[in-house]
C-alpha cells in the first residue's frame, strides 16, 4: 500500500492500479487487508472522475464564462496555482468545478462574468429568516420558535444499464432524525416497501427500500414524508457558563480524535494564535468561527471519499466546502475542550434545495448548539447585497442559531448504516443523496442521479396561535 501511495502521489496512477491489481491477487493478504486494497483501486478510480478537464478544456470553458480573458492570463493564473490540478499519468488534469471555483476564490472576477448570478434576493432571504428567528425567540425567551410543518420528497433514479434486468438494487435513503427542534417524522409514500427505518436517535438516519431493475436496467427510489421543522437561536451570554466546567463522560466521544478530526501540529498552532489565552469556552467557540468567516473561502470539494484528511486540507488550503468548514471548525473547538460534533442533510433553500453539512457544540447551561461555519462565511465574504451590519447579523446568528429550512439526517459522520452495506460507500463521511448496491457492488454516484423537492403544509403557525 505503501507503495502504491509513492506512485499516485507522483502522478504515477497506471503503475500504482497495476501494484494494487497484482496485490489483491496476493493470497497472503487477509479479508480486511483486501478490503482495503479494494478501496484503494476504487479511490484511484474515483479520483480520476474528479479530474476530468485538461488544460485545454479548461481554458475552452473559461474563455465562455470570463469576458476578455487571454491565454496569457490564463496561464499565469496556472502557474499561480489558481486551480486544483493533479499530475495523473503524466497530464496535467484540473478540478471539475474549476471554472465555478475561480469565482469563488477571486469573487473581483465576477465583473468579467458573462452571465453573472443575482443572489441579492436569497441574501435577503437568508437574513429576514435569522431576524425573524432571533426576535421570536426575544419575544418569548425561548430558543425554538416559528415551527413549520414541512413535506419532502426525495427521488433517486439508477441509470439505465447499470445492473442486469430483474437485479435487486439495495437503497437507503436520508430522512429526517428527532432533535428538539426537528420533530413528528411520519412516512407518507414510498415507491416500494420500506423494508427498515433507523432509529430515530441514530446518527446517520435512513429508510431501506429494495427494488428489482427494470427491463433497461433501471430502477426509481422515492419516498415522500412530512416532519416539524422549527428555527433555532440560543442566545449566548459567555457570562452564565459554569466556572471550571468539565464535560461528562457521556461528552467524551466529541472530545476526541476520530477520523478527519486530527490534532495536527498545524491546527494547534492555528488555535493557539487564534484563542491565545482566552479560557471561556462560549468566546473561544465564537473565535474559531469568526476566523473561518473571514480566513476560509468557499470552494466546491473533490469528494470526501478521495480525500485522507478533510481538516488539513481546507485548513492547507484555505478553503473547502461546507463540510470541510464544519470539521476545522469541529477539530479547534475538540482539541480546545469544547464538545462538538456534525450535523448534515439538506438544506431547503427556496427553489434550489441542496445538501449542506454544518455542526453542533455543546455548552452549558443550554446543550447542544447548531452552529453553521458556512453561513458565516457566506454572510461576510459572499452576501455582497447586504450592508456591513445585516452581513454581521447574518454571521452572528448562524452560531447558535439555526433556520426551520432544514432537513437533518445526520448527528456525526462516517458512521455506518443499517442494514449494513457489503459494498464500498460512494461517501463514506456524510449521507444525503442516497446508498446504492446490486449484487454485493457499489452503484457510484455517476450510476444515477437524485433530486429533492420540499413544500411548506400550511395550517401549522394558524393552530399555534389559536
Amino acid at each position: 500500500m505503501g507503495r502504491a501511495t509513492e506512485f499516485e502521489q507522483s502522478g504515477q496512477f497506471a503503475e500504482a492500479e497495476s501494484l494494487l491489481a497484482r496485490a489483491a491477487q496476493d493470497p497472503a493478504f487477509n479479508e480486511t487487508e483486501r478490503r482495503a486494497i479494494d478501496f484503494a483501486r476504487e479511490r484511484l478510480l474515483r479520483i480520476r472522475r474528479e479530474y476530468r478537464l485538461t488544460q485545454d478544456d479548461l481554458f475552452n470553458d473559461l474563455q465562455k464564462s470570463i469576458r476578455g480573458l487571454t491565454l496569457r492570463e490564463f496561464e499565469q493564473w496556472v502557474r499561480n496555482g489558481r486551480f486544483d490540478s493533479r499530475i495523473i499519468d503524466g497530464v496535467r488534469r484540473f478540478a471539475n468545478p474549476s471554472v465555478s471555483n475561480l469565482f469563488f476564490r477571486y469573487p473581483a472576477l465576477n465583473a468579467r462574468r458573462i452571465n453573472p448570478v443575482d443572489s441579492s434576493p436569497e441574501h435577503h432571504a437568508c437574513l429576514a429568516t435569522a431576524q425573524s428567528i432571533r426576535a421570536a425567540s426575544q419575544e418569548t425567551g425561548q430558543p425554538i420558535v416559528l415551527p413549520k410543518r414541512l413535506e419532502v420528497t426525495m427521488s433517486a433514479t439508477i441509470k439505465p444499464n447499470s445492473v442486469a434486468p430483474g437485479t435487486i438494487i439495495r437503497a437507503w435513503l436520508p430522512i429526517p432524525r428527532a432533535y428538539p427542534f426537528q420533530t413528528d417524522f411520519v412516512l407518507l409514500e414510498s415507491s416500494s416497501a420500506v423494508l427498515h427505518i433507523a432509529d430515530q436517535n441514530s446518527p446517520i438516519r435512513s429508510a431501506y427500500l429494495e427494488q428489482p431493475a427494470d427491463d433497461a436496467g433501471s430502477a426509481t427510489f422515492r419516498i415522500r414524508y412530512a416532519y416539524t421543522s422549527a428555527g433555532v437561536w440560543f442566545n449566548l451570554d459567555p457570562k452564565i457558563v459554569p466556572p471550571q466546567w468539565q464535560p461528562s463522560s457521556e461528552l467524551e466521544p466529541f472530545l476526541r480524535e476520530t477520523q478527519h478530526v486530527i490534532f495536527t501540529d498545524t491546527v494547534r498552532k492555528l488555535s493557539r494564535r487564534i484563542i491565545g489565552t482566552e479560557r471561556n469556552p462560549v468566546k473561544r467557540a465564537r473565535l474559531f468561527y469568526n476566523w473561518i468567516s473571514h480566513h476560509i473561502m468557499y470552494s466546491y470539494a473533490p469528494e470526501y471519499s478521495t480525500i485522507t484528511n478533510l481538516t488539513e486540507f481546507c485548513l492547507t488550503r484555505g478553503y473547502g466546502d461546507c463540510g470541510m468548514q464544519a470539521l476545522l471548525f469541529i477539530t479547534l473547538c475538540r482539541l480546545n475542550g469544547i464538545p462538538a460534533r456534525w450535523q448534515s442533510g439538506w438544506r431547503l433553500a427556496p427553489g434550489s434545495p441542496n445538501i449542506h453539512d454544518w455542526c453542533e457544540i455543546y455548552l452549558p447551561p443550554w446543550g447542544w448548539i447548531p452552529v453553521d461555519p458556512y453561513m458565516g462565511v457566506y454572510a461576510t465574504r459572499y452576501a455582497t447585497s447586504l450592508s456591513a451590519n445585516q452581513r454581521r447579523q447574518l454571521r452572528d446568528f448562524h452560531f447558535g442559531g439555526l433556520s426551520q429550512f432544514r432537513m437533518i439526517a445526520n448527528s456525526d459522520h462516517c458512521k455506518e448504516l443499517f442494514p449494513p452495506k457489503t459494498s464500498h460507500r460512494s461517501d463514506n463521511v456524510d449521507f444525503q443523496r442516497g446508498e446504492f448496491e446490486a449484487a454485493g457492488q457499489n452503484l457510484y454516484f455517476d450510476k444515477f442521479s437524485y433530486s429533492l423537492t420540499w413544500k411548506e403544509i400550511p395550517g401549522l403557525d394558524a393552530a399555534l396561535s389559536e
